[in-house]
């Protein structure tokens, strides 16, 4: 069994040394989000299972707080709906319950961020397109699979082996994003 610990963290240690690439898109993801929010913008977010939660996770970190005391940001998780999800999924198919909230909800100046390990959720690239066609600027957390690059105004690649590594990279990428957005917002960071 510790072999199977061992390759866990070897492989998220390489792959950690890999992500340091993604450093100028993180600071500008986080100046796209920081300047959204401060014009009374909103960040919406999506991903499915594992991603579903990171999304939910990284919008209460910009409602609530993230390390220093701030006013609440607007974010909404659109996976955290199940009344909407489901209607949606059962009414009009699974690939449409973030898009059609997008349609709903979204108005140019705001902002959709996806994430997706494989980078080939088609709801979450449905919603990318419903957001583009809507006026929203658009994020993208992905594993390094995706087809299109340009499927987001800025992608982020997590250069990770498997589902678990490329989730740990969204996660240190996320919080990453909102330590960045709160230095810009509260402390005039550039």
């Amino acid at each position: 069994m510790n072999n199977i610990v061992a390759k866990a963290f070897e492989e998220l240690t390489e792959s950690l040394g890999l992500a340091w690439k993604e450093a100028d898109l993180l600071v500008q993801a986080a100046k796209m989000i920081a300047s959204c929010l401060t014009k009374g913008g909103v960040l919406y977010l999506c991903g499915n299972g594992g991603s579903a939660a990171e999304a939910q996770h990284f919008a209460a970190e910009f409602v609530g707080r993230f390390l220093i005391e701030r006013p609440g940001l607007s974010a909404v998780a659109l996976t955290a709906d199940t009344s909407k999800i489901t209607a949606i999924g059962n009414d009009y198919g699974y690939e449409e319950v973030f898009a059609r909230q997008i349609k709903a909800l979204g108005k140019p100046g705001d902002i959709l961020w996806g994430l997706s390990t494989s980078g080939t959720s088609k709801n979450v690239i449905k919603a990318f397109e419903t957001a583009r066609a809507n006026g929203l600027s658009t994020i993208f957390l992905c594993g390094s699979t995706i087809h299109d690059p340009k499927v987001a105004d800025i992608v982020i690649d997590s250069p990770a082996p498997n589902t678990p590594r490329i989730q740990e990279l969204h996660l240190l990428f996320g919080h990453v994003i909102c330590q960045l957005v709160d230095h810009v917002i509260v402390e005039g960071g550039a």
